[in-house]
């Protein structure tokens, strides 16, 4: 068949009409849930989890995520969680080329509502190390960005460009308590960022800014922040952990 002269360049601006919509085309494989996981959001609806007063969450979801409606809230899990756990969560950070520090494509993980583990887009964007990416949010900052707070150059930021899909797999122990609610044994997190351990057994005593509350020692449900960026999300499970 003759080809028209003119299919290279049609080709060219779809192409370009795709780059300039954000499209995904990440092949980035997702990681399947273990079968005795407890799968959180499986890229069909939201009915594990509401808003922070209760009312059904209504943050978009379509293709198999879900994406932060900027404004309408934080959502989280109906159910809550602990004292110990693992989970995977999947998550895609929109550009915001124009933005800055903490400006650019926030958002946050909250383990029981109360441990921020940091969403940001920290591809070459800079900010204080407790604050960037994969942080358990300033309380401990990941290696990496610890590192080059000093001047190294080693670890690497395992940090992807926006509109690429990510990963955290994160373990955490929470703090142990007494009868009086008083902190007998730290809570101790490990944070896996796009399969780099950024932050491995860290120790804590306190939660973090924004916390849903400080009941800690109670099970929690699992929070995810709107700060205003259209950041996505997506296979997000959880498996219960019995030893510490």
């Amino acid at each position: 068949m003759r080809r028209s002269p003119c299919y290279p360049v049609v080709v060219l601006v779809l192409a370009l009409a795709g780059l300039e919509a954000g499209a995904d085309d990440n092949p980035v494989k997702t990681s399947a849930a273990p079968k005795d996981a407890m799968v959180l959001f499986d890229g069909k609806d939201l009915s594990a989890w509401s808003k922070r007063n209760g009312k059904p969450a209504d943050w978009k979801v379509e293709d198999g995520y879900m994406e932060v409606m900027p404004r309408s809230g934080d959502i989280m899990t109906k159910e809550k969680f602990g004292p110990d756990f693992q989970l995977h969560v999947e998550f895609w950070l929109p550009l915001m080329a124009d933005a800055k520090g903490q400006a650019r494509a926030n958002s946050g993980v909250y383990l029981q509502g109360r441990y921020e583990i940091q969403v940001l887009d920290s591809y070459g964007n800079k900010t204080y190390a407790d604050g960037t990416s994969g942080a358990l949010y300033q309380i401990i900052a990941p290696n990496w960005a610890a590192a080059q707070e000093k001047g190294l150059s080693e670890p690497k930021n395992p940090s992807k460009p926006p509109q690429e899909w990510q990963s955290y797999d994160i373990t955490f122990h929470a703090p142990r308590v007494d009868g009086q609610g008083k902190i007998t044994e730290k809570g101790h997190v490990t944070v896996v960022h796009n399969g780099v351990t950024v932050i491995d057994n860290g120790a804590f005593d306190k939660v973090t800014g924004g916390a849903l509350d400080e009941k800690i020692g109670e099970p929690g449900p699992l929070r995810l922040q709107d700060h205003g960026a259209k950041v996505r999300y997506r296979n997000i499970w959880l498996k219960p952990l019995t030893t510490r």
